[in-house]
């Protein structure tokens, strides 16, 4: 019979798969090496807007800091943790214990995230929350070692569920994915919901992961008769639930759905057909300066010719601020200090320009209000999307105060 421990060993030992990139040392000198863990969904439901993208991303940034820094050694490793809360911290812990990983990549599962919050805390190394939406990472869940980059669930809400009910779509019904993001992604839009006067009618939440069949959930929001179904969920679990609208006719008899978590690689797998005319929240758009076209034209010969994400994009852009907190520190390895480093001093970088990590570490930029083209209004392949507006940073995410984190004065 296999024993505990050895079930985590071999589950550690599939999951992890090993890449670096190094720039070999010059005269006599030891190089300086850091080394960082991209932990994400590299085969599931999440897999195509974190994954191995993910990955490349974290890889661009490393290329480009080591660049102008020869003796510098930076090792990006990657882990699979299948969406398992048990199998990520296995992964994580044995990286921080045995492995000399410094700082954790991605995490896309809320809850796997909010686990890893505390045990980088204890053992003063750092993560840098990419993937995971759950606003609660710089809220009551907040800490010294760990920033939430790119997106959360309030900034999602605030573009999306501000837009839809402005339009006066004001009864919503939810079909949330059933763990703390998609609680967290229903909670905030319908606070916003509310907020503007409107009703939310009532929820259904999926099993998460392995539901594929959403029919009965979409017949149950449509027997509300709600003027929106929410869809607090992500990934291929969003494209089968609007693929399976699409063939119920739901909005042909004038019900709005709500993708509040829908990227460009959502768009893609769904097709412009039956995505033309979306309303979503991104962070990032391949295409919306020579910057970021720079970019996304190194990244997608590695990916199949696929476009990045705002989850990838937000990759590069944590690992090149992280590498300067770790270039600005010398010696110091600390986790905590690397932190503080990071939130003393504003980012730049060519994806998302000049912004800044607040004391609560939540990452501040603007984010983008986009509509999906029609076929013919798109001129080539991954021509997804028109500007409807930019969300300041000021106005993109929660504010600090009330928000229970414990590191905000009061």
């Amino acid at each position: 019979m296999r024993t505990q421990s050895g079930r985590r060993s071999l589950l550690i030992g599939s999951a992890v798969a090993a890449t670096s990139l190094a720039a070999p040392a010059i005269r006599a000198q030891p190089a300086r090496s850091v080394k960082i863990g991209v932990l994400s969904d590299m085969n599931g439901p999440y897999s195509a807007n974190t994954g191995q993208g993910s990955v490349v991303g974290a890889k661009l940034a490393a290329e480009d800091f080591m660049r102008s820094r020869p003796g510098l050694r930076v090792e990006v490793i990657q882990a699979d943790f299948q969406n398992r809360p048990d199998v990520g911290l296995a992964v994580a812990r044995d990286w921080l214990d045995r492995q000399g990983v410094d700082a954790i990549l991605d995490v896309p599962v809320s809850s796997v995230a909010l686990g890893l919050a505390g045990l980088v805390a204890e053992k003063d190394k750092v993560a840098l929350f990419t993937g995971p939406a759950s606003a609660a990472l710089t809220g009551a869940n907040c800490g010294p070692n760990h920033v939430h980059w790119t997106y959360d669930t309030w900034s999602l809400a605030a573009g999306t569920g501000r837009a839809l009910v402005a339009d006066g779509a004001d009864t919503w019904f939810f079909i949330t994915a059933d763990y703390a993001f998609g609680h967290a992604l229903e909670a905030d839009t319908a606070g916003f919901v509310r907020e503007a006067g409107g009703r939310v009618l009532g929820t259904a939440r999926p099993p998460f992961p392995g539901t594929t069949d959403f029919s009965s959930f979409l017949v149950q929001a449509q027997a509300s008769r709600a003027k929106v179904i929410g869809l607090a969920n992500a990934g291929i679990d969003t494209v089968n639930c609007l693929k399976q609208a699409a063939e119920f006719g739901i909005t042909r008899r004038g019900t709005r759905l709500a993708a509040l978590l829908f990227q460009i690689a959502d768009v893609h797998a769904l097709g412009l057909q039956a995505a033309q005319g979306l309303t979503l929240t991104e962070a990032f758009y391949w295409d919306m300066n020579e910057d970021t076209r720079a970019f996304s034209a190194r990244y997608a010969p590695q990916m199949a010719g696929h476009k990045p994400g705002m989850i990838h994009a937000g990759g590069y852009s944590a690992v090149l601020h992280y590498l300067k907190a770790r270039e600005a520190l010398g010696g110091n390895a600390s986790g905590r200090a690397a932190i503080a480093w990071m939130k003393a001093n504003g980012t730049d970088d060519p994806l998302f320009g000049q912004g800044t990590v607040r004391a609560d570490g939540r990452k501040v930029h603007d984010m983008y209000l986009f509509r999906v083209k029609t076929p013919e209004e798109s001129k080539g392949p991954w021509d997804y999307y028109d500007t409807v507006r930019t969300i300041p940073a000021e106005r993109a995410f929660r504010p600090m105060a009330g928000a229970g984190c414990a590191m905000v004065p009061a």
